[in-house]
């Protein structure tokens, strides 16, 4: 069970406090998929620890949040959020 709890409070942190990004506190809890999109494009291309190209990056976190949420995630919060994948594509062209 103890691994559990780990690997648990591992995704969060990540999320949280990202090794190659630094979030905006509440990002995905916003309700602007552009807001969204325009912070994490922000972020990745600000970050110096990044291991990816700045779309790479921005995506990957979204993405890893989306799936980190699995079905706990509300329809219209997972929706807000894949607008938001749309938004950061054409963010970065």
């Amino acid at each position: 069970m103890a691994k559990k709890k780990l690997s648990k409070y591992w995704s969060g942190r990540v999320t949280k406090e990202s090794n190659a990004l630094d979030l905006e506190k509440g990002v995905f809890t916003w309700n602007d998929p552009r807001k969204i999109a325009l912070s994490l494009k922000q972020s990745a291309e600000e970050s110096s620890r990044r291991k990816a190209n700045p779309y790479q990056s921005a995506m990957s976190m979204l993405n890893f949040y989306i799936n980190r949420a699995g079905k706990n995630l509300l329809a219209e919060r997972k929706r807000i959020l894949e607008e938001a994948k749309i938004e950061l594509k054409k963010l970065f062209g």
